[in-house]
């Protein structure tokens, strides 16, 4: 693959979609999370971006209409949680992201699936061959909206310190991330390659393809340790209050 970004790495800006209560396992509070990186050379990649717009205006009926409530329960999803609301907070408009990184099609992750048409969406190619979008269980209302996708189907360098991972196993074409950045060194972007340390113990008990998964998390995290990385995971509710959050980042 041809890098799609010229410049480095040089903040990241955790964007803050909402609070989502897993009832399984007891009960599970995890924030919904996206993120904002700037390239030094002023490039501006959103990766992921929260539930559809219609969780801000209702969340409770939105959840009956997908069936989540089945789930778990939005504790925290107002128009203050969309993915233009937080570029908003981090001092960007929609119409300046560059690149648009979905790591999967889960609800929580493709609620701009439509939006940022400006910018190419880097996707893993198995989850753009699906019929449609996984969204939420049998739940699948959307279509794949006519825009411009760059697949990867392999691990793949798409700039200066900035490194994609087919990562499969929570979703087909799950993606990772690896950012170098000047201060904080390497951050991994698990996003639900792993939600928290606990599934890798756990061997993603209940995942359909808990081995493909575990797989993976292991080469990611042992990549991580290997650099010495700063790992953010997909959801977990210990790390979540203590990520800065925009307009906050790390550089």
């Amino acid at each position: 693959m041809d890098p799609l970004l010229r410049g480095r790495p040089a903040r990241l800006t955790v964007l803050d979609f909402g609070l989502f209560r897993v009832f399984a396992g007891g009960g599970r509070d995890i924030g919904i999370s996206g993120y904002l990186i700037e390239t030094d050379r002023g490039e501006k990649v959103l990766v992921d971006s929260g539930f559809p717009e219609k969780y801000a205006q209702d969340a409770a009926a939105a959840s009956r209409e997908d069936r989540l409530d089945t789930f778990g329960e939005v504790l925290g999803c107002g128009p203050q949680n969309t993915a233009r609301a937080q570029l908003a907070r981090a001092g960007v408009a929609p119409e300046e992201i560059d690149l648009f990184i979905l790591t999967h099609t889960h609800i929580d992750h493709l609620g701009g699936l439509e939006d940022f048409r400006q910018a190419p969406m880097l996707i893993g190619a198995p989850e753009r061959a699906l019929p449609r979008p996984l969204y939420w269980g049998d739940v699948q209302p959307l279509a794949w909206p006519a825009r411009d996708y760059v697949t990867l189907d392999s691990d793949a360098t798409i700039g200066p310190g900035f490194e994609v991972f087919l990562a499969p196993g929570h979703a087909p074409g799950q993606l990772a991330l690896m950012l170098e950045l000047p201060e904080t060194g390497p951050v991994l972007l698990t996003s639900d390659a792993i939600s928290r340390p606990e599934e890798v113990s756990e061997g993603f008990e209940g995942t359909t393809e808990a081995a493909t998964a575990l797989h993976h998390a292991e080469r990611l995290l042992d990549l991580a340790d290997r650099r010495g990385a700063f790992v953010i995971y997909g959801h977990w509710p210990r790390q979540w209050p203590a990520l800065r959050k925009a307009p906050d980042g790390y550089t």
